[in-house]
């Protein structure tokens, strides 16, 4: 087949209108399939970073709406294999205009560095978060967009919260996964809000002292508060980030369903295209018989000729997915951090692949019956 190579590029390139048309339908489909399967990939497939693999988090059972004794933390620092207990509030607040979103977090100073250890932070800076109480440290993704800098005053003004929190830049970290979230101190907040919300937190985040002991963690201190006011569910910090996004409904299938629904009308349109192309080329087909092309050789040229096309969109599809992915990384992210999105080189390979079978599915009905039709019938055929 590789013979009739510079044939099958000039012939699949005879209508250009139609064939430009056809690599840009596919590599709109395949720019779109590629950005839900990176979706997909980073969510239920990837594996969680070391350090997050080893955080868990404890909340409420009956949602993380509903918050939870700050004074569990002692019974959860007691179960076997964990290292650090942090309880943390989610703030929330409006930061100017609310269209500025990001994560806020008030957490305590002295365990912070600890349980999230992929934290990179100058010691200087870290002294300063521990001895300012209204100082605050924010991630290099917030620097970039709002231009924060050491020594910045701002204001964020509650709405789950009847209190505004003023605060100080002292500290800047970096963090490849998670750079769009503020951290303040949780005994400032605990100093304004009114008294019957001081003994209680959002949740506690636990830091194992290795990933396999995370499941058994998890079951015993669920276990502790089984009988309490206020049961727990623990789970891996993974976990948690995609309870979030389940929140939204069934976010599993509505990507699985999407991607199909996508592979279907690219397969729809690449037919259409390959009948109309086929139609026009039934006297074509003869001639080519007639000068020695064998049957297959007929139906191998016309399936690659449409394979070489959803090829291009397809490759055009992979680069269009890498921007419109880089253009979502920096999108602001409040639970489910964005920065760690990407195209994985098996899904780009596994997009082109989809293309070109989608390309050859196909082109097999209307290239079988062409290359079937007798010498005589063919050279007679007009439309």
């Amino acid at each position: 087949m590789f013979r009739y190579l510079p044939f099958i590029l000039k012939s699949s390139m005879r209508s250009r209108r139609r064939s430009l048309l056809t690599v840009a339908s596919a590599a709109i489909s395949l720019c779109l399939l590629g950005t839900l399967m990176a979706i997909y990939h980073a969510f239920y497939v990837e594996d969680a970073p070391p350090q997050q693999a080893l955080r868990v988090i404890t909340r409420n059972r009956v949602s993380p709406a509903i918050s939870v004794p700050i004074s569990y933390r002692d019974r959860i620092q007691q179960v076997r294999g964990v290292v650090d207990v942090m309880p943390f509030q989610y703030f929330g607040g409006i930061y100017k205009e609310p269209r500025n979103v990001f994560a806020r977090y008030a957490v305590e100073p002295e365990h912070l560095w600890k349980v999230r250890s992929d934290l990179a932070v100058p010691e200087d800076q870290k002294r300063a978060f521990q001895r300012e109480k209204r100082g605050c440290v924010v991630g290099r993704g917030l620097v970039r967009r709002y231009g924060f800098q050491i020594g910045d005053r701002l204001t964020l003004k509650g709405d789950i919260f009847p209190v505004n929190v003023d605060l100080v830049v002292v500290g800047i970290y970096d963090n490849p996964s998670a750079a769009d979230v503020l951290y303040f101190r949780l005994d400032y907040l605990i100093d304004l809000v009114p008294e019957r919300r001081r003994n209680k937190v959002f949740a506690f985040e636990l830091l194992a002292d290795s990933a396999d002991a995370v499941p058994r963690i998890c079951r015993d201190v669920d276990e502790l508060f089984r009988n309490s006011t206020a049961a727990t569910k623990t789970e891996a910090e993974r976990a948690f980030e995609l309870g979030f996004v389940s929140l939204l409904g069934n976010v599993k299938g509505f990507l699985v369903s999407i991607s199909l629904a996508l592979t279907f009308t690219l397969l729809l349109v690449t037919a259409n295209t390959t009948a109309i192309s086929v139609r026009e080329r039934v006297r074509e087909v003869g001639v080519l018989k007639v000068l020695g092309f064998t049957t297959p050789a007929i139906l191998g040229i016309i399936v690659s000729e449409s394979a070489f096309l959803t090829l291009l969109g397809g490759i055009l599809g992979c680069s269009f997915a890498w921007l419109l992915i880089s253009l979502i990384r920096k999108l602001p992210a409040v639970i489910v951090p964005l920065a760690g999105l990407r195209l994985d080189p098996v899904v780009g390979m596994l997009l082109i692949l989809i293309g070109v079978l989608v390309g050859m599915a196909s082109a097999l009905v209307p290239a079988w019956g062409a290359a079937r039709t007798p010498i005589l019938r063919a050279l007679r055929f007009t439309d």
